[in-house]
């Protein structure tokens, strides 16, 4: 009878599904600020994030609730992550980073890839393939506008904070402009 052990438990957040340690160590390795964005079921959440032995430090952070603050609701849509991006991009003091999706398998146009657009559109250099971001119109807020004026019921939040669906692409333009004059 053997007295080695012939199974190795893994890590409780890989057993989780919640972390890839392999490629946490390659992002770790580089020294750059990671910019850490996740989806829930009803926001955007984006963190830069430095690493320190002790704890990874959270240098700036932004999530879509605090798009009320600009006169825009936000949510977890395409055009919410990008206001997110761009507004923790203001934030960030570091402008060079990388993006860290997590778990998340990469789809091309999607959420985390707005809020990618969002940092760098905010100066914030990070490495990424243009043919992986969203198009214009999902960002500005056009295909938003044209789903809300099919689907009224799914947009009642919106109308509760005042923005009107017929001006949803005006009230993203006063968001990003209120974003853009936010000091760093």
């Amino acid at each position: 009878m053997s007295k080695d052990k012939t199974f190795e438990t893994k890590f409780k957040r890989r057993q989780q599904g919640k972390t890839n340690y392999a490629k946490r160590l390659a992002q770790v390795k580089s020294k750059k600020v990671r910019v850490v964005v996740r989806k829930t079921n009803s926001q955007i959440i984006a963190h830069a994030v430095k690493y320190n032995p002790k704890g990874d430090e959270t240098i700036a952070s932004a999530t879509s609730k605090e798009l009320n603050q600009f006169s825009f609701y936000g949510t977890n849509n395409t055009t919410s992550a990008y206001l997110t991006g761009l507004l923790l991009g203001k934030r960030m003091k570091d402008k060079d980073a990388i993006l860290d999706i997590g778990r998340r398998s990469p789809s091309h146009g999607g959420v985390v890839f707005a809020c990618l657009k969002g940092l760098v559109d905010a100066g914030v250099n990070v490495p990424h393939s243009p043919e992986a971001l969203p198009s214009e119109d999902r960002i500005t807020g056009k295909v938003l506008a044209s789903y809300a004026k099919e689907n009224k019921d799914k947009f009642k939040n919106y109308e509760k904070n005042k923005i009107n669906l017929d001006d949803l692409v005006e009230a993203v333009k006063k968001a990003k402009s209120e974003i853009l004059k936010v000091k760093e």
